[in-house]
């Protein structure tokens, strides 16, 4: 299984993925267009999507290493990216406390 071997560069992933998915909306949203029936479509199709991105990147590499007998690496890497990315998480609420 192909997998990136590095939690805090899946970590750092999972804040780019975030962050071109955020461009994206800015760029194409419409402001003040009412919505019609593909927005709910739209919305959930990209929570899907993000979902299996942050699996792809948070889980399946800890499970890979879980399967392989690697127990407690396993609960390390998945530890390593959730921390690394909290940490993405905190640094980006404290840039948008300051810009408020």
């Amino acid at each position: 299984m192909l997998y990136f071997k590095n939690p805090y560069l899946n970590s750092v992933f999972a804040e780019v993925y975030i962050i071109l998915v955020a461009i994206t909306i800015q760029h194409v949203g419409k402001p003040d267009t009412p919505d019609n029936f593909f927005t709910p479509i739209a919305a959930l199709s990209l929570f899907v999507l993000s979902a299996a991105v942050m699996g792809f990147l948070f889980i399946a590499p800890a499970l890979q290493l879980y399967l392989e007998g690697q127990k407690n690496q396993a609960v390390t890497f998945f530890m390593k990216t959730v921390s690394s990315f909290a940490i993405f998480t905190i640094i980006i609420w404290l840039i948008l406390s300051q810009t408020t």
